[in-house]
This record gives C-alpha cells, sequence and structure tokens, in this order.
C-alpha cells in the first residue's frame, strides 16, 4: 500500500473561524491511498477500457485545501494543511487505483487509449470534509455515480455512496487518517459497484 507523503504530529486545533483563517503559506501536504486489492483475477475475458473522469463538484471542494465544517453553515479550511491533488482529482485516482487492480478491465485510466473508452465511470462529489457536532468530529465523503456504455450513451448503472468515519479530533494529526480510512471505504465501495455494473461478481474474484 502506498504511504502518505507526510503523517506529521501536528498540534494545530480547531477555535472558531479566526483560528481556521490563521496560517502561513507552507501547507503540508498529503496524499490518501487506495486500498490494497489481494484479489485481482476474476476470470473473465478482459473489457478492453474504463475512462474514470475528473469528478465534478462544487466550487468550495474543487481545491486541494482539507475542508472542515465548524457548524453546518460554515465552511472552512485546515490553516496548515493540504491534499497533494484537488479532492477531484484524489478520488480520480483512486478509482483510477482501485479498479486497475483487476483484471477485468485491458485499460484504467483517465482518458481512452484511442478515441473513446468502452465505458465512462461519471460521478459527482457532494461531500468530502470533516464535520464537528458538540464534541464529535465526523469525516462524511458523498458520491453519486453513474457507469456508461460509450457505444450507445447509456447509462448500465447508478450509485449513490457515502461513507462516514468517526476522527480521533480536530487536530490535522487525527482528522487525516479519518480521510484516509474514509477514502479506502469509499473507493472499495465503487469499485465494487462498478464490476457489478459490466457483469462482474467481486466476491468470484480471487
Amino acid at each position: 500500500m502506498r504511504t502518505p507523503l507526510l503523517l506529521l504530529a501536528l498540534t494545530t486545533t480547531l477555535s472558531g473561524c479566526a483560528g481556521l483563517l490563521q496560517g502561513g503559506p507552507d501547507l503540508d501536504v498529503y496524499e490518501l491511498r487506495a486500498p490494497d486489492f489481494e484479489a485481482t483475477r476474476c476470470g473473465r475475458g478482459r473489457i478492453a477500457q474504463l475512462v474514470v473522469e475528473q469528478p465534478k463538484t462544487r466550487g468550495t471542494l474543487d481545491s486541494e485545501r482539507i475542508m472542515i465544517r465548524p457548524s453546518p453553515l460554515q465552511t472552512e479550511y485546515l490553516p496548515d494543511a493540504q491534499w497533494g491533488d484537488t479532492v477531484p482529482v484524489t478520488l480520480q485516482r483512486l478509482l483510477v487505483q482501485g479498479l486497475g487492480s483487476y483484471d477485468v478491465f485491458g485499460h484504467v485510466g483517465r482518458a481512452p487509449l484511442g478515441l473513446a473508452g468502452d465505458y465512462a465511470l461519471i460521478s459527482e462529489i457532494d461531500d468530502f470534509n470533516a464535520e464537528v457536532a458538540g464534541e464529535e468530529t465526523l469525516v462524511r465523503l458523498r458520491v453519486s455515480a453513474q457507469l456508461v456504455r460509450e457505444m450507445d450513451a447509456s447509462i448500465v448503472s447508478r450509485g449513490s455512496f457515502e461513507v462516514t468515519m468517526p476522527a480521533a479530533g480536530t487536530k490535522t494529526s487525527e482528522l487525516v487518517p479519518a480521510f484516509d480510512l474514509a477514502g479506502q471505504e469509499l473507493t472499495a465501495q465503487m469499485t465494487d459497484w462498478a464490476l457489478r455494473g459490466v457483469g462482474v461478481n467481486p466476491a468470484s474474484c480471487r
């Protein structure tokens, strides 16, 4: 499994909006990991290509910054850390890695090798943030997705996915591991769904 670029024991805590907006230009960079799938052989002929398109999202999430909501109507970012890529590119990378570890597809990538792929995975990110509710802190990831057959532009499967993961606290060093676990669970759910969408039962893979 890949490891985060940095996982430092930082001491910054959330202390309201003013505290969140403080911080210098140098931010620590973190990278989420895809699950380490051991089952890669599914015992069937390959589908030529799957294109994982970059997910869509609203402007506040289309950023490298790590979002946290101190209240339902507030959107802030951690002052001392960021992702290595924007949130949409991060999820796209996780899905490419997850689906690419199976032998179902001849090619899994961000773009087709030729003019078009056989299937396209299109998604939209609704939540990719931490939430503070009283003394509880949760990481919430929520994504809707469609699997499209390129030949006739037909939707072969739709899915909605939501993962919540408790965090130990509001320090960056406590939030990032929760994001990492939530990202792995989301990738696993979406990978299983996409495999089933093309007629593969993930339980049959080994």
